[in-house]
């Protein structure tokens, strides 16, 4: 249990990593426009960053309910067939991952065996910045996973729990109010 949730804490905290480091970027380039000089690739640097946080955040956000699903159908059906629909619909979804992760997987790999590099004013190999994508992917697909055993073990997946709560934002004592 501790090892899933190391996962998702790692997962969600890389793609905080890297949205902090995309902010250095820009700031880099700012300053540097300011000073006069310029911040090589830092384009695409951003952009490689972008994509590993949004890679790196999926399985945490997964975990955490945070992605969009659409339950009007679901909630209409009795509470003897939600279950069920449930795990056809988290075991397409995981065989779908499967897909994308191997082929993510095999994207790095050729991209490491062609020994192909990024067009930039940095030539870079460009497996580095694909292992973030098949990483995240691999670790979505395990959330997914993870969620498809709990269903069908009886146990309401994490993401569904949350579903439930309610968010309240608690802006301390409003005097004026009262």
């Amino acid at each position: 249990m501790r090892f899933k949730q190391a996962l998702y804490m790692l997962s969600g905290g890389l793609s905080g990593f890297f949205i902090v480091l995309i902010m250095l970027i820009i700031l880099a380039q700012i300053i540097g426009r300011l000073l006069g000089f310029i911040v090589p690739s830092a384009e695409d640097f951003s952009g490689y960053a972008l994509a590993a946080s949004t890679f790196f955040g999926l399985a945490y956000t997964f975990h955490e309910g945070g992605h969009i699903r659409v339950n009007l159908a679901i909630q209409r059906l009795p509470d003897e067939w939600q279950r069920p629909l449930e795990t056809v619909v988290l075991a397409i979804a995981f065989l779908l991952l499967c897909f994308a992760s191997y082929y993510c997987t095999y994207m790095v790999w050729e991209s490491y065996d062609f020994e192909e590099v990024t067009h930039g004013y940095i030539p870079i190999p460009l497996w580095i910045p694909q292992v973030p994508l098949a990483v995240g992917m691999m670790a979505f697909n395990l959330a997914v996973l993870d969620s498809l055993i709990e269903n069908i073990r009886g146990i309401t997946p994490h993401y569904k729990v949350l579903e439930g709560e309610e968010v309240v934002l608690d802006l301390g004592d409003d005097k004026e109010s009262k």
